[in-house]
């Protein structure tokens, strides 16, 4: 008997399939990243058309197959419709869904990147703090969500926690004055920044896009998360491009 079930999540992205169906993925609370099958989600009437989009957040009832998912019912509670409504944050937003795709995993659970990516799409609507500054919170924290981010809280050398200057990619983190100095690839950092970084790792979801930053700690900011995404990622992302044209187009 085919078995029925309902997952809440949130489209990260649909291709087209056959005429009239579409091909999910979808991350969910409870079962990490799943492929469903939503029959019909193409004809100009379904009721499928507008939760089967990228962005859309709520429940969705499903039959589960061997080796994927069909789509039998839908509540969409969030569609994020102001980061689809400009056009930078929504490739601010795309990014974050090829993240998204990158750090989940189908059948593990994955309720923290789904708040994580909620938050950060709620982030982008209320446009409060800059785009830029969301975009290295979020890849920071899928970073540390994974087991993967650097040791910002004392020198990875000898272990010094007041006196850290450097940082490393090499060495996968901070490093003392003494230490930093003879780390061939270290780059000096502000400490303002160690302290954005730390908080980045540490805090509390709800609390993470309650801060701003100066112009330079953003930029140092900017300056190591690239380096640490080209060190622990092996693919790259089509909308980051589309963020660095915007970046050169737009005034």
């Amino acid at each position: 008997m085919v078995r029925k079930l309902t997952l809440t999540g949130m489209v990260l992205s649909a291709t087209p399939v056959n005429d009239y169906d579409k091909r999910l993925v979808i991350l969910t609370k409870d079962r990490g990243k799943i492929v469903a099958f939503a029959k019909g989600a193409r004809r100009p009437h379904s009721q499928y058309i507008a939760g089967s989009r990228p962005f859309s957040f709520g429940e969705f009832s499903l039959y589960e197959g061997k080796t994927a998912y069909n789509l039998c019912g839908i509540n969409i509670s969030n569609y994020f419709e102001d980061v689809s409504a400009d056009i930078e944050s929504v490739y601010y937003g795309f990014y974050f869904l090829e993240m998204a795709d990158y750090f989940s995993t189908e059948n593990v659970e994955a309720k923290v990147l789904l708040n994580l990516l909620y938050i950060s799409l709620k982030a982008l609507e209320k446009k409060v703090i800059p785009r830029a500054l969301i975009r290295h919170i979020f890849e920071l924290r899928c970073f540390a969500i994974n087991g993967e981010y650097p040791n910002v809280f004392q020198c990875v050398s000898c272990g010094e926690s007041d006196d850290i200057h450097y940082f490393s990619t090499k060495k996968s983190g901070a490093l003392c004055s003494k230490c930093g100095a003879a780390q061939s690839d270290a780059i000096v950092l502000n400490t303002s920044t160690f302290y954005t970084m730390q908080y980045i790792i540490s805090s509390k979801l709800e609390k993470l896009y309650s801060f701003n930053v100066s112009d330079e700690v953003l930029s140092e900011l900017g300056m190591v998360m690239r380096r640490w995404m080209t060190a622990y990622v092996d693919k790259g992302f089509k909308s980051e491009e589309l963020i660095s044209l915007t970046a050169n187009v737009l005034p």
